[in-house]
């Protein structure tokens, strides 16, 4: 047993960002025979400031099997308003825990207390392989610590014996038979007992298809531990990419559509101003960049990298809410300010669902797609080809045209003279009772109807207005005051009205 506190702190850990690291002094194991087991406990105290991440480094001998790691901490009650303690937990192999991630074996986060590493399998949140002889680490995140201070316990379990086979991933296809050029549907925000959600893989797939949903996007917490597990849940009619939610002290993103396997490291701040080299990672590996739920009002969530490296932003995530309002008006300020010269910042929607009675599909980003393939729909969101929905019962068409049969839909831009009449028209299926559209152009609300069964028709010129899109809401709830809209139903991307400058 082997007690270490603060006081043992060796040195800052060579690699890791001035987000903050330290690493503690060494666990060793002697060797041992097949088939025996030997562990070791290490207890420990962190208090208010520590670091972002504390390394405890672990000598693994040969011959070992499998590694087992538990840790446990305490919880005093804290005054009302005052954060708690929290604290995350992961593992990296004797390749190191640089920046990067090359020794990068696993994440749970605190959504579990135990966690096994093998050649043949490993936890959820956690990749299998060899277990080689050297220096591995496990990796403490003092997420929130009380003011009375967190003491800790890890408990490292060694299992010795002959290693088995690691089996190969079998990873989603890059594209499904679809309908071919069409509007199809997608939730890219969603998590599995392979990070801190409780459905399995197969349950979220069939939720998915319940919702009438023709993608998804596995997008686990700092870890790429469900891009193998979902062999067998997609089909010529159903698509599922490739994703990683990076979950940073500073906000959280989503690493959409990245090649099968591709980490993306979560270990820095904004002040370290190392954002844009992961940013590169992500396209490098054929992804996206979209900064995930900004406004959030919880502790490390709020987006605070800017939106230069961005190429779409969640702007709806999960049941409407204020900070979503918050997310919607900061966006539509993008556009006529936009965080890079001649380019515009889509917007997405997506569930982030865990687990019930969450439902995935609420909301979902309904995309104009040559194919249902991964190439296809990534270039459908980035040039902002779609809208947001809240279920697939609602359906959108949004479009305008020129005095001279010029047109153009959601994404697209309507290359006409600056006094040219341009009529926009929203047709709405399947909206909710009650519900009103509104179009949003640069200077705000410009006009609203109640949604029927008849399209909504409006009449500006591009020198009024330099896009329009279109909201669809609920009814306001009852009492409130006449200029707070409802909850959103759906949302459409602009639509841009003259020439190019």
């Amino acid at each position: 047993m082997t007690r270490m506190d603060r006081r043992d702190v060796l040195r800052m850990s060579a690699g890791v960002s001035a987000a903050g690291a330290f690493t503690l002094s060494s666990v060793n194991f002697a060797h041992a025979a097949d088939g025996s087991e030997a562990s070791r406990t290490v207890r420990g105290r962190f208090e208010t400031g520590a670091a972002d991440f504390v390394y405890l480094p672990v000598e693994i001998p040969s011959g070992v099997r499998e590694i087992e790691v538990s840790y446990s901490y305490d919880k005093p009650e804290v005054p009302e308003g005052t954060q708690g303690n929290a604290l995350d937990i992961g593992m990296f192999d004797e390749r190191g825990t640089a920046l990067g991630g090359r020794g990068f074996r696993g994440w749970s986060g605190g959504a579990r207390d135990r966690f096994t590493i093998s050649a043949e399998k490993a936890t959820p949140g956690y990749v299998a392989g060899p277990v080689r002889a050297g220096t591995w680490h496990v990796v403490l995140g003092p997420y929130t610590v009380a003011p009375q201070g967190m003491s800790y316990e890890v408990t490292i379990t060694l299992r010795h014996g002959e290693q088995g086979e690691t089996p190969r991933p079998v990873h989603p296809p890059e594209r499904a038979k679809g309908r071919g050029r069409a509007w199809y549907r997608g939730d890219c925000h969603l998590h599995t007992v392979h990070s801190d959600g409780k459905r399995t893989p197969a349950e979220t797939a069939a939720a998915a298809r319940a919702a009438g949903l023709d993608f998804i996007t596995t997008t686990e917490h700092n870890t790429t531990s469900g891009h193998g597990a979902w062999e067998g849940l997609w089909d010529e009619d159903f698509l599922i990419l490739c994703g990683e939610e990076v979950t940073t002290r500073n906000g959280h993103l989503l690493a959409l559509g990245t090649d099968p396997g591709t980490f993306v490291d979560w270990r820095y701040r904004a002040r370290d101003g190392v954002f844009s080299r992961y940013a590169r990672r992500i396209r490098r590996a054929g992804g996206l960049v979209v900064p995930a739920h900004p406004n959030c009002p919880f502790v490390g969530c709020q987006w605070k990298f800017g939106y230069e490296d961005a190429d779409a932003v969640e702007v709806w995530n999960g049941p409407w809410t204020p900070d979503d309002e918050l997310a919607v008006a900061a966006w539509d300020n993008m556009l006529t300010a936009p965080p890079a010269p001649g380019r515009w910042l889509p917007a997405i929607g997506n569930s982030d669902a865990h687990a019930e009675p969450q439902k995935v599909g609420l909301p979902h980003t309904v995309v104009h797609a040559e194919e249902l393939s991964r190439p296809a729909l990534l270039e459908a969101v980035r040039e902002g080809r779609s809208y947001l929905a809240e279920s697939s019962e609602i359906s959108l068409t949004f479009e305008a045209t020129g005095p001279r049969g010029e047109h153009a839909g959601i994404g697209g831009r309507l290359a006409v003279s600056p006094d040219a009449e341009v009529s926009v028209r929203l047709k709405v299926a399947g909206a909710p009772a009650g519900a009103t559209a509104r179009f949003m152009t640069d200077e705000g609300e410009m006009y609203s109807a109640a949604v029927s069964s008849e399209p909504l028709e409006w009449r500006t010129t591009a020198s009024l207005a330099a896009y329009v899109r279109a909201e669809v809401r609920h009814a306001p709830p009852v009492g409130s005051p006449p200029e707070m809209p409802g909850a959103m139903a759906a949302m459409t991307n602009p639509l841009w009205l003259g020439r190019k400058g």
